[in-house]
């Protein structure tokens, strides 16, 4: 039975609601979320409250939190279908389709004219369609990959393209310099060789191990950065700033290459052609928006069908699944994208073991997802992430693997900071972020760390702020649920 609330409680607990929608406008949503907190303590009764800061939750990808408040508001408000809405859009965010289109088709009950929650909820329902499909073919034959029926030899470079061009499959320097000149310039390089980039790549990361071992050489660099989603400018600015690879210079970036900005395309040709290049000068940390059902939501898939194909979106799937989970530096740096398993007993080499290319895409549980999803918190122990997938773990988890792997530290990425990066439990975890001004919203510096060899402490850390930089403004990919997200 719902409590009784007094007159002036409840319009306290509105105009607390009203500040929240003021701190939500301006974009502060983690302020946001405990205003309507605030509201819902002293109010428990109003639907709209939990629905409120279930989308706040959403626009700080705590998706799982946006699914509990939807149960609230719907439980609150059986009638409500933005209750049902916003824990729709939180389902699907976590790939759980079929559960997302009951709640849109509630919505469409409730609200037959809301035309959002029917695009929605017809998405939903052809994806699982596809799913089953997809599903039933698998199970009846071997499914060939899309990237052995590509012949890029066949493929005709016209005499008008006026790049630098692949010779014999080999990339050089000039090439990888003139086809970042050109995405610059917002032009694409010839579908022929980016392919040939993909394909590549894609054979090399299929002889690597889950976890490879990076030695920094005496008087060499390496550069670890985090999250780059899209924004190709502030990617390209980091090599203005910080000098380009080469093979005394080379980069790590940890994953989320892809997704969120409009120029994921030419992020990840670069990192690729550049890999190609330069072997020991480029290393690439799988992510959690490396997988097929982010690239879905947030736009790297109908971004590469844009620009080139379904065909090499397929193939860029294929090659994402071949991608290392995680990096070990000069033996004692852990690199990896999200964090630390739910277990306690888990041993660099059984990382290193892991059959992610056999796996494909990382599920929602297991050591895999774990490594791309977990969030370190400050209190001991774990508890359940509000993203939904994976979950959060103490200064005595990192502590503990360090201690059982015989390491210093962990460097992750994950999430956006806004100082661009943050240290943690008694200085063996941090997150470092290189998307500055993320999404074009929130306003953070980006950060990446150049590592030295020190003959005494076996490395050394410098941490590098920078801010964002002008970009073209273009309509982002990721419009399939943009008015729920």
């Amino acid at each position: 039975m719902a409590p009784v609330i007094s007159d002036e409680i409840a319009a306290k607990a509105n105009a607390i609601k009203e500040e929240a929608n003021v701190l939500f406008a301006n974009k502060k949503y983690e302020e946001a979320v405990e205003k309507y907190t605030e509201a819902i303590e002293l109010n428990p009764n109003v639907a709209a409250y939990y629905a409120n800061r279930a989308f706040a939750h959403t626009k700080l990808e705590a998706y799982g939190a946006a699914i509990l408040d939807g149960d609230k508001a719907v439980e609150v408000d059986p009638k409500y279908p933005k209750g049902y809405y916003r824990r729709g859009v939180g389902k699907y965010a976590l790939a759980r389709y079929k559960e997302a289109a009951k709640d849109f088709r509630v919505v469409v009950k409730i609200a037959p004219n809301d035309k959002d929650a029917k695009l929605k909820l017809e998405d939903c329902e052809k994806t699982v369609t596809r799913m089953a499909f997809e599903k039933a073919i698998a199970s009846n034959e071997i499914v060939k990959k899309v990237s052995d029926s590509i012949d890029t030899q066949s493929i005709i470079v016209e005499d008008s393209y006026d790049g630098v061009r692949i010779d014999d499959g080999k990339i050089t320097k000039e090439f990888v310099d003139d086809m970042i000149e050109r995405f610059v310039q917002q032009k694409k390089i010839h579908k022929r060789y980016a392919y040939e980039i993909i394909l590549q790549v894609r054979k090399y990361f299929m002889e690597q191990p889950s976890l490879v071992d990076v030695t920094i050489p005496e008087d060499h660099k390496l550069t670890i950065c985090g999250d780059v989603h899209g924004q190709f400018y502030d990617f390209n600015n980091i090599f203005k700033l910080n000098g380009r690879p080469s093979e005394t210079h080379a980069y790590l970036f940890n994953g989320d290459f892809v997704d969120r900005g409009s120029f994921s395309l030419e992020i990840i040709l670069t990192l690729f052609a550049y890999k190609l290049l330069y072997p020991t000068g480029m290393y690439l940390t799988r992510g959690n928006h490396e997988t097929d059902d982010m690239n879905k939501v947030y736009g790297f898939e109908d971004e590469v069908k844009a620009k080139f194909s379904e065909t090499m979106f397929k193939i860029f799937s294929e090659t994402f699944t071949t991608l290392p989970l995680a990096h070990l530096v000069q033996k004692k740096i852990f690199v990896v994208h999200g964090g630390l398993s739910s277990r306690d007993d888990v041993t660099l080499e059984e990382i290193k073991n892991i059959d992610r290319i056999g796996k494909g895409q990382p599920g929602q549980g297991g050591l895999m997802s774990e490594l791309l999803w977990a969030d370190p918190q400050p209190l001991p122990g774990r508890s359940p992430s509000a993203r939904g997938v994976g979950q959060k773990f103490g200064p005595d988890v990192t502590e503990n693997f360090c201690k059982v792997n015989d390491i210093d530290m962990i460097i992750r990425s994950h999430e956006v900071k806004q100082q661009g990066y943050h240290v943690e439990h008694d200085g063996r975890c941090v997150t470092i972020f290189s998307a500055p001004n993320y999404c074009d919203s929130v306003g953070n510096k980006g950060a990446y760390i150049n590592v030295t060899p020190d003959a005494e402490k076996t490395f050394k850390l410098d941490y590098v702020q920078f801010e964002a930089v002008e970009h073209p403004k273009t309509q982002p990919y990721a419009n399939r649920f943009r008015g729920g997200f």
